[in-house]
């Protein structure tokens, strides 16, 4: 069995900075790639390209580059791959107090705990807001800390006006639980992870988690917002629709390759999740990267 232990990232900010930030060539990122969690509050920018969304519950399938804002101890997955073609991947990480507590409170800084708060959800941005921000985040790159700082408020306050943004897990949905809960679901998580292509057995699944099924069943629900039986299939059905995305191979072993033993019962589940169908999925994917 491959190792499921939970990360909890250690971070430490950048030499000079009151938080870290680094700016990874196409695929280089390759370090978060397990279910992880952390206190910082973390905004990634995928410059260009496609891939998973894996945040918390929320799993989506993104198809022209990513700007999302993820709160403090929110479990998260890495977003680029060898396949995902992004030019770039910059990712900022602060802890929700790196301002300082009285800094906050100002009038002029209200905004930056009012997009914290709302990010403990996770949010994605929109095309406009990622055209508008992303070159400015990548910008850091290049500037000393005073005006890597200053570009940052400037950045937060976009983020806070932007219309264009959508909070990616249900409403009541929060992460903040005890450190023992934290590592419990990040398990579960990376297990999932790693075997969705099998068949996947609830009772074990407990039993690793050490409860019983009903418990189990009930604790995953309230965590989640979901059942653990539709976060197994959301997770096949994205799975497919980047499969979609980048494997010229037909749908039939793509629901296979995906963890699903009946065909028809994949494209139920797709056209639910989705809204269309597998093959529509990929010809409209077609008019995109044409």
């Amino acid at each position: 069995m491959r190792n499921t232990k939970p990360g909890f990232e250690i971070i430490e900010s950048s030499f000079g900075s009151s938080f870290y930030y680094s700016k990874y060539a196409e695929k280089l990122n390759n370090k978060a790639h397990v279910w992880h969690y952390h206190p910082e509050i973390e905004m990634v920018f995928v410059n260009g390209g496609s891939g998973k969304r894996q945040i918390g519950s929320h799993l989506s399938y993104y198809t022209d580059g990513d700007l999302i804002l993820i709160g403090s101890n929110l479990p998260h997955c890495g977003f680029t791959d060898s396949n995902t073609a992004n030019k770039n991947e910059t990712v900022i990480q602060m802890k929700p107090t790196f301002l300082g507590i009285d800094f906050l409170k100002l009038q002029e800084t209200k905004y930056i705990s009012d997009l914290f708060n709302k990010a403990k959800g996770g949010i994605a941005f929109g095309a406009e807001t990622k055209k508008t921000v992303g070159k400015r985040i990548e910008s850091m790159d290049n500037q000393q800390p005073f005006d890597r700082l200053l570009t940052l408020l400037s950045v937060l306050k976009d983020l806070e006006n932007a219309k264009d943004y959508k909070i990616l897990n249900a409403s009541g949905f929060s992460m903040e639980m005890q450190v023992q809960d934290n590592d419990r679901i990040n398990m579960i998580f990376n297990y999932i992870k790693d075997h969705f292509q099998e068949e996947i057995n609830l009772a074990a699944i407990a039993e690793m988690a050490s409860m019983t099924t009903p418990s189990f069943c009930r604790y995953f629900k309230k965590i989640t917002k979901k059942t653990f039986t539709r976060f197994v299939n959301e997770y096949r059905v994205v799975h497919a629709a980047k499969l979609l995305a980048e494997k010229q191979i037909s749908i039939a072993n793509i629901s296979y390759e995906s963890g699903f033993n009946n065909f028809s019962h994949f494209n139920k589940l797709f056209k639910e999740f989705t809204g269309k169908s597998a093959s529509e999925y990929r010809k409209e994917l077609k008019s995109v990267f044409k």
